[in-house]
């Protein structure tokens, strides 16, 4: 692996231990060993699509397996697909073929299996290709780049009956799970308030300008779904993360992680009613668009999640900085990684420690020999919904004003979760200026306040607003609409 796809895993998989899976996952797979088919009739055959960052995990953890055998390597960076395929064939004894364009991986009746792990934009289409190809799907988070395409992903499983797992990969440890367990039994009373926690510095990605794609990248298969446009950042690979056309920002980047606990935490199985985010691009100028500073706060009835992103430097929050706090009547839970964390009383006195891993893409497996999808710990439903509350956070921020910190302080008043959204707005001005930056100065952009129906996920009397759920696609890259999966 090159120094900077490992540096790429690392930060997209947030702990060392995801990595570690990733290179040894033969003794991950071995204490389950005698569950996987040692049949080569009964292989399922795997199309891995994106291999330059956290795709590495996925050729990883099916070319390890008995009963899976990688027979694709997609990827429109040649170079970084064939030393993909040399890395796996290392790996699994047989060499997979390497392809650009994943339509020539789809049509093959040989594969079972199409993994993806390809930049935001390209999630949503990736997958349902694959489905309506007779493919099941594991596919990166977020699992879409705006609402709309999440739910059509959802209504392409249920048509095609394929199974589609979320990389949610917490989902599938045995610590979040016995975390979840203890705040859904009412262990410490009712939650009502969740808190995800995104504090992952971040630094500049270059100058805006204009840079030239290397040759050996097929710029149109990489684009795809988005417009075809220059390349204004030094590095084409990852930093496509602070772009719209192409990434969600940390929010839904390493935050997406953190979305999905909240909501999960919360017990709540649909969007907000409210949506309401505020933030900025701070501490430096550069080729992003993305917010590195950013809140955004969500109205669930009786019922908020409140997400922090902070990019510049940052303490912890409770003992968290990449991380869950669930708040309840009787005492609150901070989950401090992917696996653990522990539930306080009132008084702040420890009272339980949660812990331990899991192997998520082993549930995959299992669901995809069930034939259910309730199986999965991580379906396409749940997947959209947690993307989807990232994707409402940041129609708010994109539909916002930049305006003075106090008037911010002043708008958030209006807020229902007022005592909340007020603590955390201290919080963050305080972490600015710790950054250094001058708060008599700052503009913040203040996102506007959404009011949305969570039946038919659309927004409640702002067009401005339903015309973000979906983007324009550029031909033949194009996600189907609603009825037409």
């Amino acid at each position: 692996m090159s120094l900077r796809s490992r540096r790429q895993f690392l930060e997209d998989s947030m702990f060392a231990t995801a990595a570690a899976l990733a290179a040894s996952s033969k003794s991950a797979f071995a204490a389950d060993e005698e569950k996987q088919s040692t049949s080569p009739n009964e292989k399922l055959g795997v199309a891995v699509v994106g291999v330059n960052g956290r795709g590495t995990s996925h050729l990883g953890a099916f070319s390890e397996r008995k009963d899976t055998e990688v027979l694709y390597v997609v990827d429109p960076d040649e170079r970084v697909g064939q030393r993909r395929v040399e890395e796996t064939a290392k790996r699994q004894g047989r060499r997979p073929q390497w392809v650009a364009d994943m339509r020539k991986a789809f049509a093959d009746p040989a594969v079972n299996i199409v993994s993806t792990a390809t930049p935001n934009h390209w999630h949503a289409l990736t997958s349902i290709w694959a489905m309506q190809a007779g493919k099941d799907v594991y596919v990166e988070k977020p699992v879409s780049h705006n609402v709309s395409e999440g739910r059509r992903m959802v209504e392409t499983a249920r048509k095609h009956k394929r199974i589609c797992q979320t990389g949610t990969q917490s989902r599938s440890s045995r610590g979040m799970r016995e975390a979840m367990a203890f705040l859904h039994e009412g262990q410490i009373g009712k939650v009502t308030l969740a808190r995800g926690l995104c504090y992952k510095r971040r630094g500049s990605i270059g100058a805006k300008g204009e840079y030239a794609v290397p040759e050996h990248i097929d710029i149109d298969l990489w684009t795809g779904p988005a417009p075809l446009a220059k390349l204004t950042r030094p590095n084409l690979h990852y930093d496509w993360h602070w772009q719209w056309p192409y990434g969600n920002g940390d929010l839904g980047n390493q935050g997406i992680h953190q979305m999905d606990l909240a909501r999960w935490g919360l017990g709540v199985t649909e969007l907000s009613q409210g949506i309401v985010s505020y933030g900025g691009r701070l501490g430096y100028e550069d080729a992003g668009e993305t917010a590195n500073t950013q809140v955004v706060i969500h109205d669930f009835g009786d019922k908020s999640l409140v997400f922090e992103v902070r990019g510049l430097e940052t303490g912890d929050y409770k003992g968290a900085h990449v991380g869950n706090i669930f708040e309840a009547a009787d005492g609150y839970v901070v989950m401090t990684s992917y696996e653990g964390g522990t539930a306080f009383d009132k008084a702040g006195n420890p009272i339980k420690q949660f812990g331990g891993g899991g192997d998520h893409f082993d549930n995959f497996v299992k669901a995809v020999r069930s034939r259910q999808h309730e199986d999965l710990h991580a379906d396409i439903l749940d997947g959209h919904l947690s993307s989807a509350l990232c994707h409402l956070g940041n129609v708010s921020y994109r539909l916002g004003s930049a305006i003075s910190a106090s008037d911010a302080r002043g708008r958030l008043t209006s807020i229902k979760t007022t005592d909340n959204a007020i603590e955390t707005f201290d919080r963050t001005l305080e972490h600015l200026k710790i950054n250094g930056i001058n708060i008599d100065s700052l503009q913040l952009q203040f996102g506007a306040p959404l009011t949305f129906d969570p039946a038919g996920e659309k927004f409640v009397g702002n067009g401005a607003a339903d015309a973000m759920l979906t983007r324009e696609y550029r031909a033949p890259f194009v996600v189907p609409t609603a009825g037409n999966v």
